[in-house]
């Protein structure tokens, strides 16, 4: 191993930019000198990573979505191939983003560079025949779900489980002050522009439906940095009929672990929601084009992964044409006090809790890492 290690780290969302920057904080406490560079956003940034591209730039929801932005894609796909060339990393380390990442694997197979996926991409869902070209693209695969590493036996992949990252993260969250005595709802829209152009408005409308029902009720949401903030007092301008709400720049996990329930957008949001310890309804549209070809292809139960962990529908899931206002509020309500349905579904969130464990901080990630470094793995 070289006495001041290269690695590549390629993080195309926000969730994965922060995950990855525990990686990189931990994988220093061995390595000080560590040199880490490619795709994420400020919490890398935040660890030393020179970024190349930034999230912001890189986070797009939907094939339709995708197709439309061909030539950037390509011409950054492009571009890290020749800095790749040039630097010649000892490591490249591909946080989820497997629309792109899988690519890139792709390219680099016979450049003798490792290359370790982590954030298995859900071929469980769907595309299971991807499983055999990740085995002939990849040299590991780094799962955070217990169930993932059976999806590959038989497959010639060193496949781990390095634990959940917001199993941790989120167990010593303490509840944003800003909320008052009250009910308390939370409406979380995520962090893609276009996943807020669709979603926002028909959870507000739901808000509003609450409101009428429990007049007093707050109403916050979190901003996920901001551009998400800008977008969302953008729809909020006009809609005189809807309930006022407070936009939050940051503090997504205070603000829902301190809310009585949460719409949440499908996503990394509604595990975040779960082990919060927050009851929520699980809210997902995407373009025509994307859900007609998705509904064809999915293969599992549920959209939401709290869902899929519990192996059973413990969040009731709004999906499309079906994401509508009143029976959305329907469902919410009982939500917002101590009601048999709120405490069934707390039951099911500590159970998915429990069947989950935490990554040590990064550390059994960095772990695996460093031991590909070496070559002992």
């Amino acid at each position: 191993m070289k006495s001041a290690p290269e690695i590549l780290i390629v993080a195309g969302e926000l969730s994965g930019d922060a995950h990855a920057a525990r990686i990189v904080k931990s994988l220093k406490k061995q390595i000080p000198d560590l040199k880490a560079w490619g795709f994420g956003g400020d919490h890398l940034a935040a660890e030393g990573m020179e970024i190349k591209e930034h999230i912001r730039d890189l986070s797009v929801m939907g094939i339709w979505e995708v197709l439309k932005r061909y030539g950037y894609f390509k011409k950054i796909f492009d571009g890290l191939l020749a800095d790749i060339k040039v630097s010649k990393p000892d490591l490249v380390l591909l946080v989820d983003y497997p629309g792109f990442n899988l690519r890139l694997a792709a390219a680099l197979k016979g450049s003798g560079i490792p290359v370790i996926q982590y954030i298995c991409p859900q071929v469980w869902a769907w595309k299971k025949n991807r499983i055999p070209k990740m085995a002939d693209v990849l040299d590991a695969l780094i799962c955070i779900f217990p169930f993932e590493p059976k999806v590959f036996e038989g497959v010639d992949l060193p496949v781990f489980y390095g634990g959940h990252p917001m199993v941790e993260e989120t167990r010593h969250v303490v509840a944003d002050a800003g909320w008052k005595t009250g009910t308390k709802l939370a409406l979380v829209p995520g962090s893609r522009l276009q996943e807020i152009d669709r979603i926002f408005l028909p959870m507000l409308e739901t808000a509003g439906l609450i409101q009428k029902l429990i007049p007093d009720v707050q109403i916050r949401v979190p901003a996920a940095n901001e551009n998400c903030e800008k977008r969302l007092r953008e729809i909020c301008q006009g809609q005189n009929h809807l309930p006022p709400i407070e936009i939050v720049s940051g503090k997504m996990r205070e603000l829902v672990k301190g809310a009585d329930a949460a719409l949440v957008t499908s996503g990394t949001a509604t595990l975040e929601t779960a082990l919060l310890g927050t009851p929520m309804l699980i809210l997902y549209k995407t373009s025509f084009l994307t859900y007609e070809i998705g509904k064809r292809v999915v293969q599992v139960p549920h959209i939401g992964m709290v869902n899929l962990v519990a192996e059973r529908e413990i969040c009731p899931e709004f999906i499309q044409h079906d994401a509508d206002p009143v029976a959305m509020s329907e469902a919410l309500f009982p939500l917002l006090s101590d009601t048999e349905a709120r405490q069934k579904m707390l039951r099911g969130l500590e159970e998915v809790r429990d069947r989950l464990v935490p990554d040590k901080g990064g550390d059994a990630v960095a772990k695996i890492l460093l031991d590909q470094l070496k070559g002992d793995a």
